[in-house]
């Protein structure tokens, strides 16, 4: 990666380099005999500007790669020192298995030795209520954000992908956990919230986890501009979400 970024270095300075030149010779561009070099030499400098603008987005590449894998080591140091703690904390005495009662003939008793205890069962439990899961959208792989066609990803990154699709999962989880929720225990807003959802819903979205743009700016810090509704139509490439319209609302269902 270092010797790469010398040999980029070195090439960007060289046409850097060329530019001067050009400038030193500006007086002379009136000169029929420089104008082909002075084309030329234009040339160089809308190449040079693409390539500054390929590094510059590279470079920002790096960095949310880097970032991401300080939270994964940040994670999985956490993981380690939780397990190094259930390591050292062993119970010393583990629970022992009940003793069943046996008969004891009278003439086998010994009135000196102490009687088995017998421990009674535990009480059965009510099984806890079944949990609903919810369907979050899965992360885009490299292999997919590479098939993407460029004129569609333009300058987006992976890492800028993936970010918005994490938060539209949070979305979606907010959205379906009031779904979900107890009326009883539902305050006045959150009630609001529910009866909206209700009336969102169609027979095409029966069974399935959608959002509207509404639940994006209630649940989430993203913009809902220009930007965003390019990665919408990545994301409807790539097959991790469809459309359903109806009632002037674009519903954006998880696949």
């Amino acid at each position: 990666m270092a010797s790469d970024l010398e040999q980029l270095c070195f090439h960007v300075n060289e046409k850097i380099g060329n530019i001067k030149k050009t400038l030193s010779l500006k007086k002379f561009g009136q000169e029929p005999s420089l104008k082909t070099l002075l084309n030329k030499i234009g040339d160089e400098i809308v190449i040079v500007n693409e390539l500054l603008n390929k590094f510059e987005l590279e470079i920002q590449y790096q960095e949310q790669t880097n970032s991401s894998l300080k939270e994964l080591c940040e994670s999985l140091e956490e993981n380690y020192k939780d397990v190094e703690h259930l390591k050292e904390n062993i119970p010393s005495h583990l629970p022992q298995v009940t003793v069943t009662q046996k008969l004891v003939n009278r003439s086998d008793f010994d009135p000196e030795e102490e009687p088995v205890k017998v421990e009674e069962p535990e009480p059965t439990k009510k099984p806890p209520k079944e949990q609903r899961n919810i369907k979050e959208m899965l992360f885009i792989s490299t292999d997919e954000f590479n098939s993407i066609p460029s004129y569609m990803k333009s300058r987006l990154t992976y890492c800028q992908i993936n970010d918005v699709i994490k938060e539209i999962n949070k979305a979606v989880i907010s959205k379906y956990k009031i779904v979900h929720q107890p009326k009883r225990s539902m305050n006045s807003v959150t009630r609001n919230l529910y009866h909206r959802f209700i009336n969102e819903e169609t027979k095409d979205t029966k069974g399935t986890y959608f959002v509207v743009e509404a639940d994006i700016k209630e649940f989430t810090t993203l913009k809902v501009d220009k930007r965003f509704h390019v990665i919408l139509n990545i994301l409807r490439h790539c097959r991790r979400l469809s459309e359903v319209r109806g009632g002037g609302l674009t519903r954006y269902v998880i696949t």
